[in-house]
């Protein structure tokens, strides 16, 4: 039950609402009072209250009319009617009305005191159920989260390169968020009506992965009883995301080339051709054009799965996304009744630090400090933050091995521009440079 809940009584009983009131207020509610429904409605225009005890029958304005304000301008208002009429019939309108239950004068107070506790649960429940509708809403528009200019164009080409037919690889640090760009690409795209099913390369050895693609007849090996579907049947229609793709072994990389040739496939231990319509998006972490090279991925492979190329920006050029997403984190983690802030100093300091795990280490920075604060507002030690940090080190792996001033100008300014999206009249002014000087710095500098 909530602590201390307010509670409005509606009756021109004064007798009544006096005793009414001192049981309530002894089981630890806050109580109101008002005599007729032209105050009530006045009250619960300017406060909001957990429960309405409303009697039906009052002089001015009615307990109904009361009723029908309610459901439409405080539908998270439980009311509980209080009448004298034995009528089933005036109770059934009652709750048609939106009234929570229907209790009949003179009435038993620990029967009262129960069905309070009741409404208050239904109360809660109904909250609980109204933020998950938002958060699911705000999913299916894009759970993306970020303002900043590299993760906005990112998404404008994404959302351009999802009404295409084309392959499309998407390249990123480990922990960016490729598989959430993946999901994205496909609920824009034509083929949102079918589904997207995903595999993870590196996951399973080769034979088990190509029946995995592929499926299997039966008697293939030894357990293969039944035959199976492969993933690429599955996602006929749909799209087909293969994740870390730069890791799929020499061997099957000529099926998979052939399969987004012509769409023709066999199952593993089959004869017969089959065919299946999908959209690969696949994602790596590597440089693919370095691994052809190296004789480690076919060239001819990586030209049919790189039609569009997508880079995911790593966090630590995102700017102030990082606290955009660890509030994001924060709301998403904390239960109801657990909400919890940022402090300054721990804000500070996720903005100097460098992520190298990216989206999924900030989420599970956040996900801890929930669990060790021990109040409502997460400080800098909760985050329990590596010892190295992103702010420009002026000593080597040796302590005694200071870096050159060039290295550390180098490290600041870059620091400076991730921090302002590159935005180079913000970063100039934030450095105290020009922006002629800062233009010469980057040249010097090499940045990009």
């Amino acid at each position: 039950m909530n602590t201390n809940p307010r509670i409005l009584i509606a009756d021109d009983d004064e007798t009544l609402c006096y005793l009414l009131k001192e049981e309530l207020v002894s089981e630890n509610y806050n109580v109101d009072i008002v005599y007729d429904g032209k105050y009530a409605i006045e009250k619960l225009k300017n406060t909001n209250y957990d429960i309405l005890l409303l009697d039906l029958e009052m002089q001015y304005i009615s307990g109904q009319k009361v009723l029908k304000y309610t459901s439409e301008n405080k539908p998270s208002l439980q009311v509980i009617v209080l009448t004298a009429q034995n009528d089933m019939r005036t109770a059934i309108e009652c709750i048609k009305l939106g009234a929570y239950d229907f209790v009949n004068k003179p009435y038993n107070f620990q029967q009262l005191l129960l069905t309070i506790e009741r409404a208050l649960e239904h109360k809660e429940l109904l909250e609980k159920n109204k933020i998950l509708k938002n958060r699911v809403e705000k999913l299916k528009e894009c759970n993306i989260i970020g303002e900043s200019r590299s993760i906005k164009e990112i998404i404008t080409l994404a959302r351009r390169a999802a009404l295409s037919e084309s392959n499309i690889l998407l390249e990123g640090e480990t922990g960016t968020g490729k598989e959430l760009f993946a999901e994205f690409i496909h609920k824009q795209s034509n083929r949102n009506k079918k589904p997207l099913v995903a595999v993870n390369c590196a996951s399973l050895p080769d034979q088990l992965m190509e029946s995995e693609l592929f499926g299997y007849e039966k008697g293939a090996f030894t357990d293969a009883k039944t035959s199976k579907q492969g993933l690429v049947e599955i996602a006929d229609g749909g799209t087909l995301f293969l994740d870390e793709i730069g890791e799929l072994s020499l061997t099957l990389q000529p099926k998979l080339l052939r399969f987004l040739e012509n769409g023709e496939f066999r199952r593993v231990g089959g004869v017969t051709t089959l065919t299946s319509n999908v959209r690969v998006i696949a994602a790596t972490n590597r440089n693919l054009l370095e691994y052809a090279e190296e004789k480690k991925f076919r060239r001819d492979l990586l030209f049919r799965l790189n039609v569009i190329t997508l880079t995911i920006p790593p966090l630590v050029e995102r700017g102030k996304d990082i606290i955009l997403l660890a509030e994001y984190f924060l709301e998403k983690k904390c239960s109801v009744h657990e909400k919890k802030k940022l402090s300054p100093e721990a804000k500070s300091e996720l903005m100097n630090y460098e992520f190298p795990g990216n989206v999924r280490e900030l989420e599970h920075m956040i996900e801890r400090a929930i669990i060790f604060s021990e109040t409502d507002i997460i400080e800098l030690k909760d985050l329990n933050l590596p010892k190295f940090r992103s702010s420009p080190e002026y000593v080597g792996e040796n302590e005694n091995e200071f870096l050159k001033l060039e290295d550390i100008e180098r490290l600041h300014i870059r620091k400076a521009l991730n921090l302002n999206e590159w935005n180079r009249e913000q970063t100039a002014r934030a450095l105290g440079i020009s922006q002629k000087t800062l233009y010469s710095k980057i040249k010097k500098y090499s940045l990009k």
